[in-house]
């Protein structure tokens, strides 16, 4: 029998975000264990597949619950992890997960203890008026992870996704995203559909945003390498006409970049210097951005584009923003690319499509660099608000900064 929230592991991270109350007891064993004397079970879990290798919870309320919480959404996911959730599902459906050996987390509660002051799934369970059940994500301990909740009702029907902001970098994002899902435009023609904000709270110490399920048909793009310009420009202007183009110098981007990179300090200070003075005269569209476009957060539905993830979305970022984010992120998470072939790769996209955005040569080396900064100081402001460093962009992005703006130096 262990207690999770001592392991290092993900599955160690996730629960001392989500049962962090020392009140809670939680048990891992080969099966449903007994709780120590004076509590009761509030709920379980089968940990899928390992303690080791443990990449998701699945409640144990019931099969239809398990079931519904493994096979909802998997047309969204790889061929072999599909293939591999569609197993574990068909045996929650039967009620023999034990046939796969999976361990079991336990979890409980003082019998004198109101289970809605001690677990969040309990309290929006009390909120809403109705049983609640939590299927949880596990990810690599990683301080800007948040855990998402996937809710579902008796039923086994997806009440709602609860994102989980647990120290101040992810508390942070999970403010900014329920504040884009609030304001977005929401008018059809090229805009992507979006889940919408159910409610925004805050739980102890933690930040929570419910945002409303999917679409049950969502599926996976079918041309994920191909960008969707049309509908980043759509996000970019709102829905609404092209904005007049600005000079980089004294526009609010800039200004906005300079407060930031004054707090970081360090070598970006004097990238950005380098950058507004070679481009400061050069014109181009702001707008809005998603603020993390890429396959992995789209989808279809009855044929129109699906986005979620909006909790880097912000507004006055060059237009091309989006683009540039899809072609680094895709090189970098998907391909393994390290970070100077990443914003290789990211300035190939740029070149290839940003005409579509109205972005000639001097424009799409223009944001390409604001792209490459601005992300540096998300890293930067992430470590500073508990995230930690990203071991892909730390230090390798300030090395890419320093060779495309030589006067940031080593």
């Amino acid at each position: 029998m262990q207690d999770p929230r001592n392991r290092q592991d993900g599955i160690g991270w996730v629960s001392r975000a989500i049962f962090a109350d020392a009140r809670l007891w939680l048990g891992v064993a080969s099966g449903p264990a007994p709780p120590p004397p004076g509590h009761r079970v509030v709920a379980r879990y089968a940990v899928v597949p390992s303690v080791e290798r443990a990449k998701f919870l699945l409640p144990l309320a019931s099969r239809r619950v398990g079931a519904a919480s493994t096979l909802a959404y998997n047309a969204l996911r790889p061929p072999r992890v599909r293939a591999n959730r569609l197993a574990v599902g068909v045996l929650a459906g039967l009620g023999a997960t034990r046939l796969a050996r999976m361990p079991v987390l336990t979890v409980a509660v003082p019998n004198a203890a109101d289970p809605a002051e001690l677990l969040l799934t309990a309290s929006l369970a009390r909120a809403e008026g109705r049983p609640l059940h939590a299927a949880i994500g596990i990810r690599p301990p990683d301080p800007h992870h948040k855990p998402t909740l996937q809710l579902f009702d008796d039923r086994g029907a997806a009440w709602a996704y609860a994102k989980v902001g647990w120290n101040e970098a992810t508390r942070a994002m999970v403010r900014a995203e329920a504040a884009a899902l609030r304001d977005l435009p929401r008018g059809g023609g090229d805009l992507p559909d979006a889940p919408r904000l159910l409610r925004e709270l805050s739980w102890g110490d933690l930040a929570v945003t419910l945002v409303e399920p999917m679409p049950a048909g969502v599926r996976r793009l079918a041309r994920p390498d191909r960008p969707e310009v049309a509908a980043m420009l759509a996000v970019a202007r709102r829905g609404g006409p092209p904005a007049a183009p600005r000079p980089l110098a004294g526009s609010p981007f800039l200004a906005d970049l300079t407060a930031r990179a004054e707090r970081a300090g360090g070598p970006v200070v004097a990238a950005l210097a380098a950058f507004a003075d070679r481009d400061g005269a050069v014109a181009l569209e702001f707008g809005h951005w998603h603020g993390d476009w890429v396959p992995w957060n789209l989808g279809t539905h009855r044929g129109r584009l699906y986005a979620w993830d909006w909790e880097n979305s912000g507004a006055a970022r060059p237009v091309g923003f989006d683009l540039a984010h899809q072609g680094f992120q895709s090189a970098l998470s998907l391909r393994g690319r390290p970070a100077a072939q990443a914003a290789d790769e990211m300035a190939a996209v740029l070149a290839r499509h940003g005409r579509s955005l109205g972005l000639d040569p001097a424009r799409c080396r223009l944001v390409a660099d604001a792209y490459l900064v601005e992300l540096w100081l998300r890293t930067a402001e992430l470590a500073a608000g508990g995230g930690g460093w990203s071991p892909k962009l730390h230090p390798a992005l300030l090395h890419v900064l320093a060779e495309r703006l030589p006067a940031t130096g080593d």
